[in-house]
């Protein structure tokens, strides 16, 4: 296991790494975006949530590496092949006053799963934050989802009793943005 730098011909960057063998995990570059897309897939199918999925490649790659880019997102690779992913933001705590990671996916492809691949991206993820300042790194978790819950909760993680996720999507976003206009 060791830490390291790698520097990315793309953006032109040195990013750290992390190496378990016999995986890597390391920042996703342009190259990742197909497959990186094609785990958030598979994601959606175990979750069956696949109808949810209605973005595109192109707009991932927009949203990583555009001019104002959005998200970031690791990959672990295994000899060569990406097996499995992390995509996070920055979030914010009012109450600490201070930035957060904020973990929205984490996949493992099935066949590789139990081989500490989904441990080491949180461990990064924890690094990574602890690097940049942040006051907490966090995420939600489908209920139904007791194998993920049982895995955060040994990583250290609680998992909050007292919370609801609340979101607005679609027709009715567009009619809460135009409440004011309606008032």
């Amino acid at each position: 296991m060791g830490f390291g730098l790698q520097f990315n011909l793309e953006s032109k960057v040195w990013s750290p790494t992390f190496t378990m063998n016999p995986f890597t995990i390391r920042s996703v570059t342009h190259a990742d975006v197909p497959t990186l897309f094609s785990l958030i897939q598979a994601l959606a199918d175990y979750e069956k949530l696949s109808d949810a999925v209605t973005g595109s490649p192109d707009q991932l790659e927009e949203h990583l590496f555009g001019d104002r880019p959005y998200i970031e997102a690791i990959a672990a690779d295994h000899a060569g092949q990406v097996v499995g992913f992390a995509l996070f933001f920055y979030s914010y705590s009012t109450f600490l006053t201070k930035p957060g990671i904020y973990l929205e996916d984490l996949f493992v492809l099935p066949d590789y799963r139990g081989q500490r691949i989904g441990k080491a991206l949180l461990t990064y993820l924890a690094q990574l934050a602890v690097d940049r300042g942040c006051g907490r790194l966090e995420w939600s978790v489908l209920d139904w989802n007791e194998p993920a819950i049982g895995f955060y909760k040994r990583m250290g993680a609680t998992v909050l009793p007292d919370w609801q996720t609340c979101r607005v999507t679609g027709d009715a976003l567009t009619a809460m943005a135009q409440q004011s206009q309606n008032n």
